[in-house]
């Protein structure tokens, strides 16, 4: 019986040894986490809570949280993106149906932020995104929730100067209040900060804080927008336009103005406007204000490739 029992406490501590062993090589396989970067370990974990929409552009033009697909679709093909794959726009666009996350009247603040290659810079005014109003609502191209887009007809300073540009609309008081920001206008590197990037990624933030009724632009994680027109007021004595809040149904419009040319028949297209020729990736809708500190991480972490 102790022989037994011997036998088996050797047993015993032979498992235990060699599962050590195996636990040890486990432990010790050489893969090092990635460091967070701003407490974020991916970009799908900035402002995760607040994330509506979500475009990878991975070989597909659906919107990822939704998979809803475009019912217009002109001028599109897929190429290297700054993560996996990127939307291709050769004078091209895209037309979204009512997405569900993005169907809601009070919007309140939002923060848009992608990724852009601008191949026609020195043409013709370039939409990138757009919240709009539906097909058969919106009367003009800037009457919807949110546009971003570039300058691209814009005097250039240098061949690769970009002029980044963005807008929001808001029906809170029964009337169109609106606001918009620029890099450009002013003092040069002290009103507003000037964007290298013409045929080179660009990472293209736009975002209103509600709270403070400010617009802000940012590039490559750095603000680049004009002090001077953040802070958006209304009325005597002034006060914030506070909220976005928009009628419903919303559409998204992505590479192009919303104009008759795309099947807004009461906004009439305007001859400054172009369609978009270049590269988009990674574009993201949160209805909430980003911290700057967020931003610059996601900047970051998408460079990385995370």
């Amino acid at each position: 019986m102790k022989k037994i029992t011997k036998n088996l406490a050797y047993g015993i501590f032979s498992l235990l040894l060699v599962g050590g062993i195996f636990t040890a090589c486990t432990k010790s396989s050489g893969v090092t986490p990635p460091t967070p970067i701003g407490g974020f370990n991916s970009s799908n974990d900035v402002g995760a809570a607040t994330l509506k929409a979500h475009w990878t552009f991975d070989g597909t033009a659906n919107e990822t949280i939704s998979s809803t697909a475009p019912t217009t679709n002109t001028g599109t093909s897929f190429g290297p993106g700054i993560k996996g794959q990127a939307l291709v726009l050769t004078n091209g666009y895209m037309l979204f149906p009512t997405i569900a996350n993005l169907n809601v009247a009070n919007i309140g603040s939002v923060t848009v932020s992608c990724w852009i290659k601008v191949d026609n810079n020195g043409t013709t005014v370039s939409d990138v995104f757009s919240l709009t109003q539906g097909t058969t609502a919106q009367t003009d191209w800037n009457t919807g929730a949110v546009t971003m887009y570039v300058e691209t007809g814009h005097a250039i300073t240098t061949d690769d100067t970009l002029v980044l540009h963005s807008a929001f609309s808001t029906y809170a008081s029964g009337v169109r209040l609106g606001g918009d920001n620029v890099n450009d206008y002013g003092v040069r590197e002290t009103d507003f900060k000037t964007v290298h990037g013409t045929n080179k990624w660009v990472h293209y933030v736009m975002r209103y804080d509600a709270v403070g009724s400010n617009i802000d632009i940012f590039a490559n994680g750095i603000l680049v927008s004009n002090n001077q027109f953040r802070n958006r007021t209304t009325g005597t004595p002034a006060v914030g336009i506070g909220a976005i809040v928009t009628t419903i149904p919303t559409q998204v419009l992505i590479g192009a103005f919303a104009n008759a040319s795309t099947g807004f028949a009461l906004s009439a297209t305007q001859v400054w406007q172009g369609n978009f020729t270049g590269s988009i990736d990674e574009l993201r809708f949160w209805n909430s204000a980003l911290a700057d500190a967020d931003i610059s991480s996601l900047y970051q972490l998408e460079l990385a490739g995370r």
